[in-house]
């Protein structure tokens, strides 16, 4: 008799304003099971996810489509509170700890276990006391489930992300009422051995009854530990599958595979690439939180677009914005054999460098000033640009200000009023364009953009997709464009670096397989090189 199921969800579909991010997702889990879930940045994993754990952000937005049942029966979960209640435990990639508590004050935290004393036989339950030694026991028998050997009565700060981790899992085990457990990325901040001993707790968990969902970008694990697998592609499902059924290659294959559409460079036309380096980066390091750089060593040519790509989180992001001074970084940068200062963002300007950040509104423009000055700024301030002299005073030339953003109106094709406008006031694309418009104010020889099409349409992609090509075809200017957007990258791309952890996995050219991109970006490929070249 087979084991029976924990979890079905049918036919689910979730729209954000008109935007449809899960179209028809069916998911089945069952009792003692470890599912794996897989899927690219932006697949619909977390948005699944938070339909089960019962996120405000759903029910704000609208609600979803389709049916939850748990254990054979329809559910409605309205918060995470009634999904912990129903059995459902998640273990999130952020922590939910709190420092100045003990690991088992952490692992009991709203489910303490209190005992009579003296004062609460007498006044009543209310003045009970905490069972500290029965809560001791059951937060060890947690923690050695896990095979962790830390003293339950430590208290979480200071403690190493790994062993943070394991404690947000003991909390999930150790409650009485779990029947469906989800890890969300548990391993990204394990070292190779923790993660050999979370897996091993895993098979422990599901072999007590519990399912387990198995959200992870590492594929060998899955192969390693998983039961079945469904992979996530847009917000559709593309696979269900038996890992009897299915190896490394053909889950990276699935995962990433999709039609690329030419948004740019005709390669049968395009000239080729210089093997001139302009600029050498040697073992650097970013502490962008979230996006930590952690020693890369990169060569970019001369003329050439080379794309950086990765998941979420692996530190692509950290590398220009490191470059450019806006996080603290270590290494050195070369610029056509002169070393560029780091940690100094006016350093990074004068020597020609121009960046387009991507956070286009919190760090790319002045929302609430015009089109004009927006273009004009950073020259004015880096480079002394549309400046006037007059006494002991620099006044700004606005009239060469208005014909420089008129042009670059024109150039760019910036759709607006005219360059007096608000710049709050225009669609994501023709903000994206005046980032771009300002960058190229600055004459650069390396132009880094971050993100470039985030948040804007598909007709408004394309365009500043094709502005990327055309500024490096026809003005030969090097840039280097760091995009979750896989197909974006390999549609414009010279090169493309994936980055994991940190570090470079490898660079591959745009024409290399899906399956050659998923295990770059899932972490492995590396690795099945390293056991070939053996």
């Amino acid at each position: 008799m087979g084991a029976s199921t924990v979890l079905e969800m049918k036919n689910i579909e979730k729209d954000y304003f008109g935007n449809k991010v899960l179209k028809g997702i069916n998911l089945t889990v069952k009792e003692g099971e470890i599912h794996a879930l897989l899927g690219e940045n932006g697949a619909g994993k977390s948005t699944l996810m938070n339909i089960l754990f019962g996120m405000p952000v759903i029910h704000s937005t609208g609600g979803f489509n389709g049916e939850v049942i748990l254990d054979g029966k329809p559910v409605q979960l309205k918060s995470p509170k009634e999904a912990m209640e129903a059995g459902i435990g998640m273990v999130h990639q952020e922590f939910m700890l709190i420092p100045g508590f003990t690991i088992t004050e952490n692992i009991k935290l709203n489910r303490e276990i209190t005992k009579n004393n003296m004062l609460s036989r007498i006044l009543g339950p209310s003045l009970k006391s905490l069972d500290m030694e029965q809560m001791n026991k059951d937060a060890r028998k947690a923690l050695d489930t896990l095979g962790i050997g830390i003293d339950e009565w430590m208290k979480i700060a200071g403690l190493p992300v790994g062993y943070m981790q394991f404690v947000e899992i003991a909390r999930e085990i150790d409650k009485s009422n779990i029947k469906l457990l989800v890890f969300d990325e548990p391993t990204a901040v394990l070292t190779e051995s923790e993660a050999d001993t979370l897996l091993e707790a895993m098979r422990k968990i599901a072999a007590s009854g519990i399912a387990i969902l198995f959200i992870t970008h590492r594929l060998d694990e899955v192969i390693n530990v998983a039961d079945n697998i469904t992979i996530l592609r847009d917000g559709e499902l593309v696979a269900t599958l038996k890992k009897e059924e299915s190896n490394v290659m053909q889950l990276a294959e699935l995962m990433v595979g999709r039609k690329i559409d030419k948004l740019g460079k005709d390669k049968d036309i395009q000239q080729k690439t210089s093997d001139e380096v302009i600029m050498r980066i040697k073992n650097m390091e970013v502490a962008m939180p979230g996006e930590e750089v952690k020693g890369i060593d990169l060569d970019i040519k001369k003329g050439e677009i080379i794309g950086l790509g990765g998941l979420a989180g692996q530190g692509k992001i950290g590398i220009a914005n490191g470059i450019m001074g806006l996080y603290p970084a270590s290494g050195e940068v070369e610029l056509e054999d002169r070393k560029i200062e780091l940690n100094n963002p006016n350093a990074s300007l004068k020597n020609g460098l121009a960046f387009v950040s991507e956070d286009r509104r919190g760090v790319g423009l002045l929302l609430d000033t015009s089109i004009e000055l927006n273009i004009a700024i950073t020259a004015m301030q880096s480079q002394r640009k549309f400046l006037n002299h007059f006494l002991c005073f620099d006044q700004m030339d606005g009239k060469t200000v208005r014909e420089h953003a008129m042009k670059m109106i024109e150039d760019l094709d910036i759709r607006c009023r005219g360059p007096q406008q608000i710049t709050r006031r225009l669609s994501g694309g023709n903000q994206q364009k005046v980032c771009i418009a300002r960058a190229l104010t600055l004459n650069p020889n390396i132009l880094f953009v971050s993100e470039p099409t985030r948040g804007i349409d598909i007709g408004a992609k394309k365009l500043v997709l094709d502005l990327l090509v055309k500024l490096n075809k026809e003005f030969g200017m090097t840039i280097v464009m760091t995009s979750s957007e896989l197909g974006e990258l390999r549609s414009i791309c010279d090169r493309i670096a994936i980055i994991t952890e940190g570090k470079i996995e490898c660079i591959l050219e745009p024409e290399a397989s899906d399956a050659e991109f998923g295990l770059a970006m899932a972490g492995g490929y590396k690795k099945l090189h390293s056991k070939e070249a053996i």
